[in-house]
Order: structure tokens, then sequence, then C-alpha cells
């Protein structure tokens, strides 16, 4: 007699996606959620703003141009050329890309590992402990 086959676990990375106004102060935002599951070929970045946190470290900051950066991630993590020369990239290597180290306005905290059977519903439990701050 066979035991059950449990449901198949996939190993992802996964790294927060900070926006840091002013980066000889150091202090950053999470507004988003990088995550690569190389098994589903899933690879996706979600953003949420909170503008208000953000002016709070900044009131002067380019929240234009913000998105505007924020929107490249996205677009290189769908992919194509839509994301320019890194865009069509191996989706592996544009994880890695996207997460080197860097000193901008945007930046990446390191990269964690987790295992999951749905790499969405993943990425919505990171943003909810990550990006979003509940309010009273």
């Amino acid at each position: 007699m066979h035991a059950p086959e449990s449901p198949r676990r996939d190993t992802y990375d996964y790294a927060v996606i900070r926006v840091v106004p002013r980066v000889e102060r150091e202090e950053f935002v999470n507004v988003g959620i990088l995550l690569s599951c190389p098994a589903t070929k899933f690879l996706e970045a979600r953003i949420e703003i909170d503008e208000a946190r953000l002016r709070a470290l900044d009131p002067d900051i380019d929240l234009d141009t913000v998105r505007r950066h924020l929107a490249a991630m996205e677009a290189i993590c769908r992919g194509g050329p839509d994301g320019g020369p890194i865009g069509l990239l191996p989706q592996r290597a544009r994880f890695h890309w996207l997460t080197a180290k860097r000193s901008s306005i945007i930046q990446t905290s390191p990269v964690h590992l987790g295992r999951c059977m749905q790499p969405g519903v993943s990425l919505e439990h990171l943003m909810e402990r990550m990006v979003r701050v509940r309010r009273a």
C-alpha cells in the first residue's frame, strides 16, 4: 500500500523591493515583492506605493520617477522587448539582475528562500507581511 502523494512544493526566491528616498540616510519604505519560482516559470514584481510614508521620509520625492522605475521592474519580470535588453535575458538572469546590490533610490533586500504550492499565493502573503501597513 502506498501513502498518498503529498502536493508538490516548489522552491522560490524572493526579495523585498524598497524605495530609499535619500540614499545617504539609508531610510526606506517597502513597496513590493519580487518573487521567482523557476519550477513554475513564475517571475513577478508586485508593487504598492504608500505615498504618505515616502513623503514622510522625503517631502520632495519625485514620485513619477519612482513609479517609472518600478514599472520598469515589472516589465523586466514579464520579459520580452518591453523590458529592454534585460527583459530579453532568461528568467533566472532577470531575477538576479533585479536583485543585484545597488545604491540607488530603488533597492531590494537580500534574497530569501521559501517553498510553496502556488507562487502567486505566496507573493500575496509576502505583500501582506512585508509591504502593507495595517491601519488602526
